[in-house]
């Protein structure tokens, strides 16, 4: 086996590796981040950790990022008000604020676990599917271009319209009372939610890039 040959297979498998699970270990660290109870703290941790995260999905598919390319991608993802250190206060302070409302108080971390999670999914399909540069660094001008594409793929989550999933099933007999087949479909579309989100977001920002 010629070094090319072996290196492209090791390049392949390290790419297989980078699934949901690692994915999702980021996001949980990205979530525990969020619930850091001091101002400017999770913003500067968060940063560092989403700078770790597109560094750890350029290099599995052997590429590196430019300084200024990871400092735009690295940066909070929402509206550009809150990306500077007074909109990390104002956010940390509304955040705190609602979270003294019972449940709400997750949503600070469920802010910061969902938008990492956000940021890996679609940079790695971005490299994976969608980049057509034959240079081996991402410099700040395509970064911004990423970062632009992710930024509407959020916006347009929602309004974008996919294709419904086809699932096969067959006729099967069906023995539950009203109130169970009522509870069990509520959690079943609980349960869709993710991925219902997942390719809507994947969707609307293939189409910021013309796929």
């Amino acid at each position: 086996m010629t070094p090319t040959k072996a290196a492209q297979e090791t390049l392949v498998r390290a790419q297989d590796r980078l699934g949901t699970g690692r994915l999702g270990s980021y996001a949980l660290m990205g979530a525990a981040v969020g619930s850091i109870p001091i101002p400017l703290l999770p913003g500067a941790l968060g940063t560092r950790l989403r700078g770790a995260l597109l560094h750890d999905i350029a290099r599995r598919h052997g590429l590196s990022l430019s300084k200024e390319a990871r400092a735009i991608l690295a940066e909070p993802l929402g509206p550009p008000m809150l990306r500077g250190r007074i909109g990390q206060v104002v956010g940390f302070a509304a955040t705190r604020v609602l979270g003294r409302i019972g449940p709400l108080a997750a949503l600070g971390p469920l802010r910061s676990g969902a938008s990492t999670y956000v940021l890996g999914r679609l940079f790695h399909r971005y490299l994976a599917e969608i980049r057509d540069e034959r240079t081996i660094r991402i410099d700040a001008e395509e970064a911004r271009r990423i970062r632009d594409a992710i930024d509407k793929a959020i916006f347009h989550v929602v309004s974008t319209h996919v294709a419904p999933e086809h699932v096969e099933a067959g006729e099967i007999e069906d023995v539950r009372d009203e109130v169970t087949k009522l509870t069990d479909g509520l959690l079943a579309a609980a349960a869709s939610l993710p991925t219902w989100l997942t390719r809507r977001l994947d969707a609307a920002f293939d189409a910021s890039f013309g796929k």
